[in-house]
Order: C-alpha cells, then structure tokens, then sequence
C-alpha cells in the first residue's frame, strides 16, 4: 500500500526566516512560495514549512488515499484528519495507529523521483 515516504512538513511560525534559512541551507528556492505554505523538492522529496504548524507532519505516499484511508481503518487506526483535497490534485489524511502514531498519507499525481 505504501509508496514510500513523500513529504516532511515543519511548523515555522516565522515562515520568512524559515524559508530564508532552508533556502542557505539547500542552495536553491522553494518550487512553491505562497502565505500559507513553502514547499521546496529535495531529490524528489517535499520539504514543506507551514505558518500555523504545531507538530512536524510526515506522509507516506499512496496511490488511492481512499482507498488506503479504508483500509487503514479497517486495519485498527484510527481517524484523525479525514481525506482532504489541498489543491492541484494532491489529496492528505491522518490516522493515529494503534500506539497513537500520527500516521499520514498523501495521493501526489505529481510526485517523481528522479531518475
């Protein structure tokens, strides 16, 4: 079911300095640069940095997010933030598993790694 990791979100309640300091850091800019949320592919990954963050965010990649949503579930975890459509065709869900993990997942059309 899983793909593979995808996406890394940090909080950065300072979203300019934050994206200042990955920008010196990884040597080029944000693919993605908007208020609510800076995006940067590394290697084909996202690092992404968001203003209202409270918790870092990891997400394993997933062809269908309803389906492994379904099935997850069925699985024993539990619902904590349902399928949501966040644009461009990119869809994300959290689940907590059975240790209270948070566990998310993330259907990309976009996402690929280099070759």
């Amino acid at each position: 079911m899983f793909l593979g990791l995808r996406t890394v979100i940090y909080p950065a309640a300072d979203l300019a300095a934050g994206k200042a300091w990955y920008e010196k850091t990884l040597g080029f800019a944000p693919y993605f640069d908007e208020p609510f949320y800076v995006g940067f592919n590394v290697g084909g990954y996202e690092l992404g940095l968001v203003p209202d963050g409270k918790t870092t965010e990891t997400y394993w990649g997933v062809e269908s997010i309803q389906e492994a949503w379904k099935d997850l579930l069925a699985k024993g975890a539990t619902a904590q933030d349902e399928p949501k459509d966040v644009g461009g065709g990119i869809w994300v869900a959290i689940v907590r598993d059975p240790q209270g993990n948070a566990l998310g997942i993330i259907e990309n059309p976009h996402f690929k790694l280099p070759a």
